[in-house]
């Protein structure tokens, strides 16, 4: 009974371990028939990128339609110790982008920037998700209905989030 006790503990601890080091691929959460899907489009063969950087771990895939025009962009960044978090980072980008809008329900703080105001081209969407020490980055480029490219990018972000 004790031998039980103490590998139910070793199990729970791990899982408490691993869910707070939780490091996910962006391309496994949305791979390409869920790009496909979400563009509406058959999409390039595209190769993923994760690595290790001296300011944190970065995960990040491009989908760009065979037809020119549509793209699916999804960058995850989670800060190391000592460099920018989340929050800075959404400082950074306001800063740079200009006209950003809030939105809620989503993360710790989420913001979006869409068209000319943003110093983005017509249709392109740029979401911007903070939660704890990571942040994601959700671009969409090509869809018509803007509020549906908001949706869209929102369900991105709200899968990945489930990951971490």
């Amino acid at each position: 009974m004790k031998n039980w006790r103490v590998i139910a503990l070793l199990l729970a601890t791990a899982e408490i371990i691993s869910a707070a080091g939780a490091r996910p691929d962006v391309s496994t959460v949305i791979d390409k028939a869920t790009a496909e899907s979400i563009l509406g489009e058959t999409v390039k063969a595209t190769t993923p990128r994760n690595l290790d950087g001296a300011d944190g771990y970065y995960s990040k895939i491009n989908y760009y339609a065979l037809k020119p025009g549509k793209a699916l962009i999804i960058r995850l960044h989670q800060a190391a110790p000592g460099s920018p978090d989340p929050q800075q980072e959404l400082e950074m980008v306001r800063a740079s982008t200009g006209a950003t809008k809030p939105l809620s329900g989503l993360g710790d703080r989420a913001e979006y920037a869409h068209g000319a105001d943003s110093n983005l081209p017509a249709h392109a969407l740029m979401l911007y998700v903070a939660k704890g020490n990571t942040l994601v980055t959700v671009g969409l480029n090509g869809l018509d209905d803007d509020s549906l490219a908001l949706d869209k990018a929102r369900n991105v972000a709200q899968k990945i989030l489930e990951k971490l």
